[in-house]
């Protein structure tokens, strides 16, 4: 029988230890495996979302809502605060010496010389070139081009970038390629940047084992060694935070980008992205938007100089800001400079030229959202025609029909007309902001629905509520013109109308309407009634004509009345949206055509290719006959009516137009017009207090205020007579067609051609020749 040998403990261990080295390699190789699978399975879930992203939009590029484009021309009169703010937010920088870069303009008494930016537009192509305006008592009287060997008619300035369309990111870019860019500037980036780019395939040892030491030594990620395509993968695909999970990720991209682009692609990708600085709550991205945002110019336009200021703000765009710190943005500026001499893209002579030369960026103006009233009108609009995410992400541009000049002056006008009416009535102020007297203010343009200035309020950072369209208020007196044209078939400007005090019966009750002077003639012409804007008159009109001929007429122009007719809707007491009045008044201005209200122009795509184009849709209402004698009897409100005082407000061009009050004083009113402009003007409280003022004293002074700041739009031409209306010498005193040598008192009158008066005066019948000499004698000698 044998006996079994005991293995000793020591003896055991000893077999184990000899094991352990197998199974750790067993073990590392397992490992290995499952890294190395995981890793596969994480490079094709990268490669499916690195695809997925790219098969789509690489940015979301925010759409920019333009203004209308500004012209100049010979004979055109200027107001020059407006026309330098203007220039000022275009980006042009007044220089002593003559304009020689795009973006300088010197103005003085006699002369703008200004050297454009270079601008496209579906409309208006504009090339960057100098020109001179001659100007005499600020009117523009010559316009020359330096591509032009004669005299060019107009001068076209760019519009102005009103508001940019932002989805959640808030970052702005221009898209650029690789073809657009002259080579100074990819170098400059490349030296500041990673100057062996070219030569790499995206990671570059020695850069990362200098940081791993780094960051090994500190046991953090403090340090970055990384390659243009690194800094691609990280900001592009990765979230900001630093750890070393998240640089492996970094890696695993960088090489994928490197397998799946070439170079060329890469560095294009990354001038797009890369991030530059803030803009308040906007992040400046990529080398487009960057050269706009700190040189005010294209990428192609840039100097060598601002290159390497531009490229040496992408390590620390804040630390080397030029708005911040001229001086280290100048050092570091030359620092990329000298490495760009170093790696043989720089002559000697040419670096130290360069280095010489002062960082001189564009004027920080910060981003101020202008005509924000507009903007929201404009938005609801936009936003009914394109999805948000369009509007955030395609970078369209949008072209409205909005005049920043005219903007401008439209917000001054009124908030120093508000601040007169409570300088000179205390009893108006309020302590709570919001509960401020507000106001409206709309100009468009008649024949073509164009808005050129919409204020809905006075202060938009205290109230977005836009009166201007969403506020419903009683038009008051402005409302009588309709009540008068509905009338025109019947009645003449010399009919008389019974203006005596009286009761009416409505549902029963009994209703006294009242005119404001209690001393008002008890019959009163046509024209004096519109003129002097009296009540009695006015109501015997429409119970004269009818209440359902006023009402046809008011849903005519697209005011919403009830159903069933009320007297006191002649006096103004149904509601309407200033809007919709402004472009009710359009119709006297423009021929009897109604236009729509026009903010949109047109859209075009990234390419600058138009996608939607809008123009002006109209509906004729009346004929231009009855357009203009309704212009002609508004003349006479502001040569002899309610709006004289607009001659002591220095207006002294033909106008015409209706002031409105409303019960209480609740709201006042002017809509006044020439040929070329409506312009509607309202004041009162939101909650309906009284203002305690009329629309000659609270509306009148605010529309004044801004027509005089509006000389390009003002002239002394009127509109001209068309078919339809005949003028007449009639008697004053019996309103038929004068006698001549009878009549002691003749004036002209305008009559539409079917009710010219056709009986000669039976008031004023001479009985011989020598009677009719008499008279003549009297009318030249009136004292004799």
């Amino acid at each position: 029988m044998k006996v079994k040998k005991k293995t000793s403990p020591w003896n055991k261990k000893k077999t184990l230890f000899q094991r352990l080295p197998g199974f750790l390699i067993k073990a590392g190789l397992f490992f290995l495996l499952i890294t190395a699978g995981l890793t596969a399975l994480y490079l094709v879930f990268l490669t499916k979302g690195m695809d997925k992203r790219f098969a789509g939009r690489l940015w979301d590029i925010p759409s920019k809502i333009y203004s209308d484009i500004t012209l100049l021309y010979p004979g055109q009169a200027l107001n020059p605060p407006l026309l330098l703010e203007k220039l000022d937010r275009l980006g042009y920088r007044p220089v002593s010496g003559t304009p020689s870069r795009p973006g300088e303009m010197r103005f003085s008494k006699t002369s703008l010389e200004i050297y454009l930016h270079k601008f496209h537009s579906p409309f208006h192509e504009q090339k960057s070139v100098s020109v001179w305006v001659g100007l005499k008592d600020y009117r523009v009287t010559s316009i020359t081009r330096s591509d032009m060997d004669t005299k060019g008619a107009l001068l076209e300035l760019e519009p102005e970038v009103l508001m940019l369309y932002y989805g959640p990111d808030q970052e702005r870019r221009q898209l650029i390629s690789m073809g657009q860019l002259p080579q100074h500037i990819t170098h400059a980036v490349l030296a500041a940047e990673d100057h062996g780019f070219y030569n790499h395939h995206g990671v570059e040892i020695r850069g990362i084992l200098r940081a791993l030491f780094t960051n090994l030594k500190e046991w953090e990620i403090s340090q970055g060694g990384s390659t243009i395509t690194q800094q691609l993968a990280k900001n592009y695909f990765l979230t900001p935070e630093r750890t070393l999970s998240r640089k492996f990720k970094e890696l695993l991209i960088t090489g994928l980008l490197e397998y799946k682009f070439d170079k060329d692609t890469i560095l294009e990708m990354y001038l797009n992205e890369i991030y530059f600085g803030q803009e308040g709550p906007v992040s400046i991205n990529g080398i487009g938007e960057a050269s706009r945002f700190f040189f005010d110019k294209a990428a192609s336009d840039l100097s060598v100089s601002e290159a390497a200021v531009l490229a040496g703000l992408i390590k620390a765009p804040n630390q080397f800001s030029p708005h911040r710190n001229i001086e280290r943005c100048t050092e570091r500026r030359n620092d990329v400079l000298a490495a760009m001499h170093k790696n043989g893209w720089l002559t000697a002579d040419l670096l130290q030229e360069e280095k010489a030369r002062p960082v001189k960026p564009a004027a920080y103006r910060g981003y101020h959202q202008q005509a924000p009233y507009f903007m929201d009108y404009l938005t609801r609009q936009l936003t009914s025609l394109y999805s948000r995410e369009t509007l955030s992400g395609e970078g369209l541009s949008i072209f409205t029909t909005i005049d920043t000049e005219v903007q401008s002056a439209a917000e001054k006008a009124l908030k120093k007309g508000l601040e007169r009416l409570e300088a000179s009535n205390p009893a108006l102020k309020r302590k709570d902001p919001g509960e401020s007297l507000q106001g409206v203010v709309i100009v468009m343009q008649p024949k073509t629905g164009y808005i050129l200035a919409m204020v809905g309020g006075r202060d938009y950072s205290i109230s977005q509520f836009n009166r201007a369209v969403q506020a419903r208020r009683q038009p008051g007196s402005a409302f009588k013109p309709f009540v008068y044209l509905a009338a025109l078939d019947q009645y003449t400007p010399v009919s008389m109308l019974d203006n005596s005090p009286q009761t009416f019966m409505v549902n029963g009750q009994p209703w006294t309407p009242k005119n404001y002077y209690a001393q008002a003639e008890p019959m009163i012409s046509f024209r004096n009634a519109l003129a002097q804007s009296q009540n009695l008159a006015t109501v015997n009109l429409a119970y004269g004509i009818g209440l359902d001929r006023v009402t046809q007429i008011a849903r005519a122009f697209h005011f919403s009345v009830p159903d069933d007719p009320y007297p006191s809707m002649a006096l103004g007491t149904l509601e309407v949206e200033p809007l919709s009045l402004a472009r009710a008044y359009c119709v006297f201005a423009a021929d009897g055509v109604l236009p729509f209200p026009l903010s949109i122009r047109e859209v075009a795509d990234t390419d600058g290719k138009t996608i939607e184009s809008r123009h002006a849709t109209i509906e004729r209402l009346i004929t231009p006959a009855k357009a203009y004698m309704m212009s002609d009897l508004m003349q006479d409100v502001v040569r002899d009516g309610t709006a004289r005082s607009l001659k002591q407000l220095g207006v002294n061009w033909p106008v015409a137009g209706k002031t409105g009050t409303t019960n209480d004083s609740r709201d006042a009113w002017f809509v006044g017009y020439t040929p070329n402009l409506v312009t509607l003007v309202w004041v009162g409280f939101d909650n309906n207090d009284s203002i305690k003022a009329t629309g000659a004293t609270a509306a009148l002074p605010i529309w004044a205020d801004l027509m005089k700041a509006l000389p390009q739009y003002v002239s002394g031409e009127w509109l001209p007579l068309p078919p339809g209306i005949e003028r007449s010498d009639i008697c004053a005193d019996s309103g038929e067609t004068a006698r001549e040598g009878c009549c002691p008192r003749v004036r002209e009158e305008v009559f539409l051609s079917e009710n010219r008066p056709r009986t000669l005066c039976r008031q004023h019948e001479c009985s011989s020749q020598l009677e009719k000499v008499w008279n003549g004698i009297k009318k030249i000698l009136p004292n004799f």
